[in-house]
């Protein structure tokens, strides 16, 4: 099954993201290909990370929520918010 996990990083906190972003990477990478996509969203000049998106296929919501939870980023407060939710793939290229 499949989830999308919607973050929101804590105003100010982008040195917060830089510092920890070779531990969030290898916490994706960790998952192999069961991560489907993932990256930063962005302030409206499309450059200053406000947050992430992630799809990841798991077993079930609670095991996406512990892989939300274990995230680099959440732990080391970066994140105002972090929503994790059913996603079902319809359009685009699903690798």
């Amino acid at each position: 099954m499949l989830f999308a996990i919607y973050c929101t990083d804590k105003p100010d906190h982008v040195q917060v993201r830089m510092d920890n972003r070779p531990d969030h990477l290898e916490h994706l990478a960790g998952i192999g290909d069961r991560l489907k996509a993932a990256g930063p969203t962005t302030l409206d000049d499309g450059e200053t990370p406000s947050g992430s998106i992630i799809i990841i296929e798991d077993e079930n919501i609670a095991s996406a929520r512990s892989f939300a939870d274990a995230d680099p980023y959440h732990k080391a407060g970066l994140f105002q918010s972090v929503e994790v939710r059913p996603f079902k793939w319809l359009l685009g290229t699903n690798k």
